[in-house]
């Protein structure tokens, strides 16, 4: 006695590939490490005022790893400059103020963007590297713009994201 190999239909065979593409983008996204803050705030008809401070707070739990600590910011073709300079400070639950400047260079001499995006271009910026937190609690950055000009148009957003160093 033979035995017949199963065989599958056609009208079988896309729902097992889209079976085995949602199981290996199941596996693909289960072993990114989710970050521990994560978040964007959205700049007022695009124009970032010179007076408008941004807070970005998040809780700290585990002091013995190092995380990265990055500024996001999302522009868009209306930023006439090539680099945006930002103030920012971290508050600690114990200890004193920190402050600090940046240079952003958001497109290179051509005028050609450096971020990820088609009209809308999205640039990470490191803040902190493999850094490791004092203390456990509360951690809040505020940043601000620290352009010559009282406004700048076209940053829509800017945000902040804390993840586990690799």
């Amino acid at each position: 006695m033979t035995m017949r190999k199963a065989e599958t239909t056609p009208d079988q065979r896309p729902k097992r590939n889209s079976l085995l593409i949602c199981l290996l983008a199941t596996l693909f996204f289960s072993c990114t490490q989710p970050a521990l803050y994560d978040q964007y705030q959205p700049i007022e008809n695009a124009v970032w005022e010179k007076n408008k401070e941004y807070y970005f707070s998040f809780q700290v739990s585990d002091i013995s790893v190092p995380y990265d600590v990055t500024l996001e910011i999302r522009n868009n073709n209306l930023y006439p400059f090539q680099d945006l300079w930002v103030f920012y400070s971290e508050e600690q639950p114990i200890g004193p103020l920190k402050r600090d400047t940046l240079q952003c260079m958001l497109a290179d001499n051509r005028g050609k963007w450096h971020g990820k995006g088609i009209s809308l271009f999205q640039s990470s910026f490191p803040l902190r590297k493999r850094y490791t937190f004092s203390h456990t609690g509360q951690y809040t950055f505020s940043i601000r713009q620290g352009m010559r000009n009282d406004s700048l148009p076209g940053i829509q957003e800017i945000g902040m994201r804390v993840i586990q160093s690799p």
